[in-house]
């Protein structure tokens, strides 16, 4: 079955160094030994590794309640319109034991439990411009504002760079095979992971300060690594081509932007013959990363870009989103009473 699009994963079998690495804790702390949403950005050691990190030490590891944490990632991922990490991440809930919010959600309703479904549609209102009010304690922020990022940045790339095909025939689909996958994945699920165990695959001291949601947490470090990364991809481009994907990202309103011709050529104006593919890849990658076609990438691609580069320019895109959630997040939490939930899905 083709799941990749585009690039070419390093098989865990050749894997080397840091790729190696990653492999080797996702297959201990997720339970599986090969995951395509990692897999396809291992061309590029330095995306994996960050992304691995942030996803780790937010969504996995430390006390706080894992079922939480992935209703955050579910609801990103629907508020992204992410089908392979819906899919995953509906699992993943099943493998938790709370089969019943699990299928609530993914038949698109919201969980009995209120505090479950404060945590939905916060999730979902983070792709807006301005987030819900957080319901959670401050305490766990690197949790729940980590997994949420996190999934800001891995939805996109998976929709950029992967199928929609989870399993064969979209088998994910059946309640029964949800529940089967998630009883085969909860031994890995409900064991409690110890904090910072993916920090030592970063590559030299951390580029940037950690964010102060953080708190200090592992997750932190983790993130300003992803930031430091996906902003590097930002160099595949010229001046002009980036500055542009940046303007158009902060004024973009969080919705999903219509089908047609115009977008997204009437929000890059200007831009020469040159620079206009990659910075289309990139405000694609942003705002809407399930419209990368062949024609977008091949435009860009020519015969001299390799898979890392195209795994990097999609993180630079992703990245200036995941930027733009955290300030939005901020922005809630700072004026709640500005804040409704449930915006941007």
């Amino acid at each position: 079955m083709a799941r990749f699009r585009y690039v070419r994963p390093v098989d865990p079998r050749d894997a080397a160094g840091r790729v190696a690495g990653v492999y080797r804790q996702i297959a201990a702390d997720f339970g599986m030994a090969r995951m395509p949403v990692f897999m396809t950005l291992s061309p590029d050691e330095d995306v994996l590794v960050a992304a691995w990190a942030a996803v780790r030490e937010s969504l996995l590891a430390g006390p706080v309640p894992r079922a939480g944490r992935e209703i955050v990632a579910l609801g990103v991922s629907l508020a992204n319109r992410c089908p392979f990490c819906v899919d995953a991440h509906t699992t993943l809930l099943h493998a938790t034991g709370d089969h019943r919010s699990a299928e609530t959600i993914a038949a698109g309703g919201t969980p009995e439990d209120p505090g479950q479904a404060a945590l939905l549609a916060w999730a979902r209102s983070t792709r807006a411009a301005r987030a819900a009010a957080p319901p959670f304690e401050p305490g766990t922020a690197a949790e729940h504002i980590g997994t949420a990022l996190a999934f800001h940045f891995i939805n996109r790339m998976a929709s950029a760079l992967l199928t929609d095909n989870l399993l064969p025939g979209n088998l994910q689909r059946s309640r029964l095979v949800r529940a089967a996958g998630g009883r085969a994945l909860a031994g890995a699920v409900r064991r409690r992971l110890p904090a910072g165990e993916s920090l030592p695959l970063l590559d030299g001291p951390p580029a940037a300060p950690a964010p102060d949601w953080a708190g200090g947490a592992p997750a932190g470090r983790a993130h300003a690594a992803l930031r430091a990364v996906a902003a590097a991809g930002g160099d595949l481009l010229g001046p002009p081509a980036r500055r542009a994907v940046e303007r158009a990202v902060a004024g973009w309103d969080g919705q999903h932007p219509p089908p047609g011709a115009g977008w997204p050529a009437e929000a890059l104006p200007g831009l020469s013959t040159a620079d206009r593919p990659g910075a289309r890849l990139a405000l694609l990658a942003a705002v809407a990363p399930y419209r990368i076609t062949d024609a977008e990438v091949a435009a860009w691609r020519g015969p001299g870009r390799t898979d890392a580069e195209l795994v990097r320019l999609v993180a630079f895109g992703a990245g200036i989103a995941v930027g733009r959630a955290e300030a939005a997040i901020l922005a809630g939490a700072r004026d709640p009473s500005a804040a409704r939930a449930g915006q941007g899905g």
